[in-house]
């Protein structure tokens, strides 16, 4: 219980990291806007799944980021709305993410090279091993720089893909 009990704090010190290195967004807005930078053209109700907010939390907060002038409302069809990234959201996303990256990498400083590629290892296979789901690798990337981490570099997506395949051939075969 000892490990688990230290893999606790450092979750803890990681979501402290992670909250403290953002600006005035909060977590959800900040969440919401990463995501919507990620996944364009994307709806109110897409975002909150991806993010694990219900939808009238998202369509309150994505209300919020439309009049600060970080995204905008595009196409509607019908009941749905296409959501999009302004000039000035796109560069709040890249600096959120600079210092979301500065924060782990300050972390990260304590290991030595082989610390730190051992570590990555183990990381890998735990966030593997904790993939169920395309909708679950979503949400636990929701504030993820997809642009660094992608294709076989991703554990998470890796795994997903891997769910994917194996669930297509299983109904191939029924």
């Amino acid at each position: 219980m000892l490990c688990e009990n230290k893999l606790g704090a450092l979750g803890l010190l990681l979501s402290d990291s992670l909250e403290n290195s953002g600006d005035d967004l909060s977590l959800s807005a900040a969440a919401l806007l990463l995501s919507l930078f990620y996944h364009p053209g994307s709806t109110a109700t897409e975002l909150a799944k991806i993010v694990g907010v219900s939808q009238p939390t998202a369509v309150r907060v994505l209300d919020g980021l439309v009049a600060r002038g970080l995204i905008k409302r595009e196409d509607r069809a019908g009941r749905i709305t296409r959501l999009g990234v302004t000039s000035a959201g796109r560069k709040r996303a890249r600096a959120l993410q600079v210092r979301r990256l500065r924060a782990m990498k300050n972390l990260l400083d304590a290991l030595t090279a082989l610390e730190r590629k051992n570590f990555e290892r183990t990381l890998d296979q735990l966030l593997a091993s904790s993939i169920s789901s395309r909708a679950f690798a979503r949400t636990t990337c929701r504030l993820c720089d997809h642009a660094l981490c992608d294709g076989p570099l991703c554990p998470i997506g890796t795994r997903a893909t891997e769910i994917e395949r194996r669930a297509q051939n299983l109904s191939k075969e029924k």
